[in-house]
């Protein structure tokens, strides 16, 4: 039986996809462009019995979806750049608390306000400094709707499996444009339980506390160092990328989210100049794909980071790639998108230096 199509924006997609994954309590502030997520989850959390809460301030949904994901609850709140940082100190509150959430960024351009035109600057915030302190969340990102669509599951799923928040990295342009999708997920799915949860005991079991707070030096290093051994399981576990026409490759464009879709284009204009190039594409952030583009470089000639920043996940890819050959950068700022025929242009100049 074929599945039902929906032509559905970005913003709302994910929302209906997060809803369909069993979240019943969203807490947001407006902000462009990512504003449709929250005005779809206004309209549709009243209708499936879960709660819609336009909070005062950025600051305040990011603690309230720290109540909510210490009660058990599966939550969600979304902004975009600015918002991000204002949530950053509930962030890692949650982190230190081993809470799982879904958190997400439709980027805009900065920094400050920057622009509401779609960015990619976000990245070492999601990957590096999503708040303070030893700790890491997920970072999925999406370079189409309906991988928003199966991410959003995806997302929820693993954070609980690993008591961490999770990001779903999009932004303006993913968040506006329009495309067909398909909702795999089922309308009620049975959740994981969540035994640690702050959910009332009635006498059959001993209090939860969940809490960031460890004045003891000794204990507090401990927590550290087992919430990192889960880190690790993360890392060999958890890591999704898309891999194309590497077999014959011998320069490889590194790229995620919408970058990814004018990269995979350029790659093809690349090919019918006979120059043989494949792709990269991060789904996951962090945990990063190291180990794919590392087993790459052993007979790769050259890389290319293709981003829509200064400059950001070229750092890992150079990390990754150690030494063996040369990584580029090109990159489009401010709002300004990359074009296929510019990422063609860098890769026929690479491909002459490394002939």
């Amino acid at each position: 039986m074929e599945q039902k199509r929906y032509f559905m924006k970005g913003n709302e997609a994910l929302a209906e996809a997060a809803i369909r994954a069993g979240c019943r309590s969203f807490f947001g502030y407006p902000i462009t462009p990512q504003t449709e997520v929250a005005a779809y989850m206004a309209k549709r959390m009243p209708e499936v019995g879960g709660v819609y809460l336009q909070a005062e301030s950025e600051i305040a949904a990011a603690n309230m979806v720290l109540g909510a994901a210490a009660a058990g609850a599966r939550t969600m709140t979304s902004s975009s750049s600015p918002g991000i940082s204002l949530k950053s100190e509930a962030i890692s509150y949650m982190a230190g608390c081993d809470l799982p959430c879904l958190i997400v960024n439709v980027q805009r351009a900065g920094p400050g306000l920057g622009g509401i035109q779609p960015a990619q600057s976000d990245y070492f915030q999601a990957t590096r400094a999503n708040g303070h302190g030893d700790f890491h969340i997920l970072v999925f990102a999406p370079d189409g709707v309906q991988e928003i669509v199966d991410l959003v599951a995806h997302a929820y799923d693993t954070a609980d499996k690993y008591r961490m928040p999770a990001m779903i990295l999009a932004d303006g342009m993913l968040g506006q444009m329009m495309e067909p999708v398909v909702f795999h997920e089922k309308e009620q799915r049975e959740l994981p339980p969540k035994p640690w949860a702050a959910s009332g005991h009635k006498n059959k079991r001993q209090h939860n506390i969940i809490n960031s707070l460890v004045l003891k030096p000794a204990e507090l290093e401990q927590q550290n160092i087992a919430r990192f051994e889960r880190y690790q399981q993360v890392q060999q576990q958890e890591v999704l990328a898309e891999e194309y026409l590497l077999e014959d490759a011998e320069i490889i464009v590194v790229a995620f989210g919408a970058s990814a879709r004018i990269a995979k284009t350029a790659v093809h204009a690349a090919r019918e100049q006979g120059i043989r190039v494949g792709l990269i594409r991060p789904i996951t952030l962090w945990p990063f794909p190291s180990n794919l583009i590392a087993k790459a470089a052993e007979h790769a000639k050259a890389f290319l980071s293709v981003e829509m920043n200064m400059g950001q996940m070229v750092e890992d890819v150079r990390l990754a790639v150690g030494g063996r050959c040369p990584v580029r950068f090109y990159g489009r700022a401010g709002g300004m998108v990359p074009e296929p025929d510019e990422i063609t242009a860098v890769i026929a100049e690479l491909e002459r230096e490394v002939r």
